[in-house]
Parts: structure tokens; sequence; C-alpha cells
């Protein structure tokens, strides 16, 4: 991170009626994707399938992630700095349930206009690839 940039893995999760799934993490104001930081060591997909697992309490579904890209810009939470985030859309198993540092889970619809604080990277690039799908 002394590059001031932060890498990250985030995940595009989609119900059967299109519907994006964002979380708030708590004492934030913004929805963003699930997902975070990978522990030194971790490749993106075992990153991605921790987070999903502490934070939301859910599975990746075998061979269900497809990569959507890399992605950079302002972070959310961290002024000064910037995201650069692989994106992965996946299915999962399990119940979906607000844990760890998750404040509240949220289904939306990426074709909507909402209402709603979004992270920079879930505004400038995840809701204009989630409604081109």
């Amino acid at each position: 991170m002394s590059d001031g940039i932060i890498r990250i893995v985030a995940a595009v999760i989609r119900d059967g009626g299109g519907r994006m799934l964002l979380v708030r993490k708590r004492g934030t104001s913004a929805f963003m994707q699930p997902g975070g930081k990978p522990d030194s060591g971790e490749d993106n997909l075992t990153a991605l399938a921790r987070e999903l697992r502490e934070e939301l309490g859910c599975r990746v579904a075998p061979d269900s992630a497809q990569s959507l890209g890399v992605f950079e810009c302002a972070a959310a939470n961290e002024p000064g700095f910037r995201v650069r985030a692989s994106v992965y859309a996946v299915d999962v198993d399990g119940a979906i349930e607000a844990q760890a540092e998750i404040d509240e889970v949220l289904w939306v619809d990426p074709r909507a206009v909402l209402d709603l604080p979004l992270a920079p990277l879930t505004r400038d690039h995840i809701m204009p690839l989630a409604r081109l799908s």
C-alpha cells in the first residue's frame, strides 16, 4: 500500500431476478461489492472465498468465478488512496447474512436509479458493467 494503491478482490453476486448484492461496512455510509484485501500469499479467488465466508457466511460455488476485469478508482473509505480491484462474478451457496464488519446487505436492481451512497468502484465501474448483462 506504500504506492497509495489498495489491492482488493470484489464479488458481483446476482440473484435469479438479476438483482445485485451490495454491502455496507460498519461505521461507513457507502454501499459496495463484498470482498476485501488478500492476505499475504493468498491468490484472488482464495481471498474472495475467505472474505465472503467471513462477511456473509456463504461459500463461492465451485467453478462459478468469472473474471470481470481489474478496475482502479478512488477508495471509498480511505481518503487519499485508490483501490485496484480484481472483480469476479460468482455464484454462492448458503444463506447470505451480514457478519463481521458488515452492517447491512441490500439487493438492488443495477438498472434502477438508486438513491444510495455508492462506493466509487460500484458507482463508476460495477453498476455500468452490470447494466450490460
